[in-house]
């Protein structure tokens, strides 16, 4: 009973305004009224205790029409600060509204899930609960979405068969809960297609103002978003309402999504969303039950380098995993499997021919000039040089690499994780050493002019670097030169190898997808991780090098790009200038 208590009290501050506002009047409409001859369903309640939010307790509340049939899957739709919208006498009385769009088939059959943000009950008399809200709904992170894929909606399925679809799904809250249900669908389109957001809380909360940048430089994702604001909501320490609500719409217009942005004058209140909550469903429903696809962007950084329509392909190497690859002159490429000794060549046609020395425990490849392979081998810490012929040569010893490359001048440059360090071995077989500060380098690559060597950094909070490239190889002018995206909750962007294209970009594996540079060193688009584990190792390869190679989770993938890939072991190739 207390939980139940606290958790209605946060709805009711939630669903008034903070200050009043004599404007701030919206009443419902006929859609938000029982109607004669409608059918009504079910509501049930339940409680839950999350273990993805350890030791928090939350009312629950499932709302199945009368048209649910159990055998067959069901839409869905769930609700965030769902005791304020299940009520039938409530602010938002969605299981009336539900009932009046399902009749008049305006929406689909749809399943509505009600949740109240957790709570963890106080430990004794004289303590306060833990109130969770802010936690699950106001990050960036995917956990929440986690929550309810992995423990709401199986529960729910025991009981109603939910569709599995993503355009059979939507997600709907207002303040925190608005930008917790596109935050969820941002994280996870394949499993969401549909959000819907009253008085979103867009702002720095816990990073939300991060938003409207993400959703320019991502590669769009097919979402469709209906937003609500009031010019009169909140301005407090964590920003303006209306600001950020307007930042998001201006964000979902650039990347060419398929977006509603509602402006009202009212407060930080439920009432105008309440009216607009049928008019809402209907446009989130439109042409259902056709998927919605993803934006085709326009005039955008991101727009420069995909093709629309061409996504990841997934290149049968092995069944054992990848750990690096790189870039080959012919347009193929070299994949190393350190499980079974072996580095791989695959073919732009895509036949695969094994190399024939035994090659165990590589983790990091690249070519010089005259076709020589030099590979890192993490777990002797050594780095060799294979000949065409198969002989393996020892180079360097006791060095962690992170990371290998090779100018057009034969000059190896590896990174040396352990002693943070780049240390170079020219032609002439002389070595030189220069320190990286506090930077655990997590990957290397020479620029298209070979005027820059670029580290990516393994470090938490600190920065790529990139050194200037004196004639006889050296390195000079260290500096933190770029930035990359890091999620939410993570300490580093789990950046790792790198390419290159003709247009002087940078492209860089990351936890979050590819995420691209300019010559600036400012990231101006970030293009989708074959798999949620990120990626770790990229190349061009393909007759024409524009197919963009990339290992996620031990797979090999390609992607058709409108770029062409540069190779440093071939002559530097001046890019154009950037636009600063």
């Amino acid at each position: 009973m207390r939980i139940l208590k606290t958790t209605f009290l946060l709805i009711t501050l939630l669903l008034l305004p903070r200050y009043s506002f004599a404007n701030d009047n919206y009443p419902l409409g006929p859609d938000s009224q029982k109607q004669p001859g409608v059918a009504h369903g079910l509501l049930t309640q339940f409680k839950w205790t999350s273990k993805i939010f350890p030791g928090t307790e939350r009312d629950c509340w499932v709302y199945a029409p009368a048209q649910v049939d159990p055998l067959k899957p069901s839409s869905v739709m769930i609700f965030q600060d769902g005791g304020g919208f299940q009520g039938v006498d409530g602010q938002f009385r969605v299981p009336i509204v539900f009932d009046n769009l399902i009749a008049k088939k305006q929406m689909p059959i749809t399943i509505g899930i009600f949740l109240n943000p957790g709570v963890m009950p106080a430990s004794k008399p004289d303590s306060l609960p833990r109130y969770n809200r802010s936690f699950e709904y106001d990050a960036l992170s995917d956990r929440y979405a986690k929550f309810l894929l992995e423990e709401i909606m199986p529960e729910v399925s025991k009981k109603y068969k939910l569709s599995a679809k993503p355009e059979d799904r939507g997600l709907c809250g207002a303040s925190s809960g608005g930008i917790c249900s596109f935050v969820a669908a941002w994280n996870r389109p394949d499993q969401f297609s549909k959000v819907i957001s009253f008085v979103g809380s867009f702002t720095n909360l816990r990073g939300g103002h991060n938003l409207p940048p993400l959703i320019r430089k991502f590669e769009p994702k097919p979402l469709r978003v209906y937003l609500q604001d009031g010019t009169a909501d909140q301005d407090i320490y964590g920003g303006s309402w209306f600001q950020g609500n307007s930042e998001m719409a201006s964000a979902l217009k650039f990347a060419g999504y398929d977006y509603h942005f509602e402006i009202g004058d009212g407060g930080h209140s439920g009432t105008h969303g309440a009216m607009l909550l049928p008019d809402a469903l209907r446009w989130i429903w439109r042409d259902y039950p056709a998927p919605i696809s993803a934006a085709i962007p326009r005039n955008t950084p991101v727009n420069e380098v995909i093709i629309p329509g061409e996504s990841w392909q997934t290149v049968t190497v092995s069944s054992e995993k990848i750990s690096a690859i790189t870039s080959v002159g012919d347009g193929s490429i070299y994949a190393a499997l350190p499980a079974l000794n072996h580095i791989l060549q695959v073919r732009a046609n895509g036949e695969i021919s094994p190399r024939k020395e035994d090659t165990p425990g590589v983790d990091a490849l690249a070519l010089d000039p005259e076709g020589i392979l030099c590979v890192s081998q993490a777990q002797n810490r050594t780095v060799s040089t294979i000949t065409a012929d198969g002989k393996v040569f020892a180079v360097e010893h006791r060095v962690n690499s992170a990371g290998l490359a090779i100018s057009a001048k034969s000059d190896l440059y590896i990174a040396d994780a352990a002693r943070k360090r780049i240390v170079l071995r020219t032609k002439t077989n002389k070595t030189m050493s220069f320190p990286i500060g506090e930077t655990i380098p997590a990957g290397i690559t020479l620029t298209p002019d070979q005027s820059l060597l670029i580290v990516t950094s393994a470090s938490p909070g600190v920065p790529g670097c990139s050194f200037w490239v004196q004639p006889d190889g050296s390195l000079t002018n260290m500096q933190e030169y770029f930035d990359l995206y890091i999620p939410y909750g993570s300490g580093t962007s789990g950046s790792a190898g790198m390419a290159t294209d003709k247009q002087g970009r940078l492209y860089v594996a990351t936890s979050s997808g590819v995420q691209v540079l300019d010559q600036a060193g400012r990231v101006i688009a970030i293009l989708d991780s074959p798999l949620r584990g990120g990626t770790v190792s990229i190349t061009f390869g393909g007759a024409k090098r524009d197919w963009l190679y990339a290992v996620s989770e031990g797979e090999l993938f390609k992607r058709h790009l409108k770029t062409t890939g540069v190779y440093s072991f071939e002559p530097p190739i001046k890019p154009p200038e950037p636009h600063l």
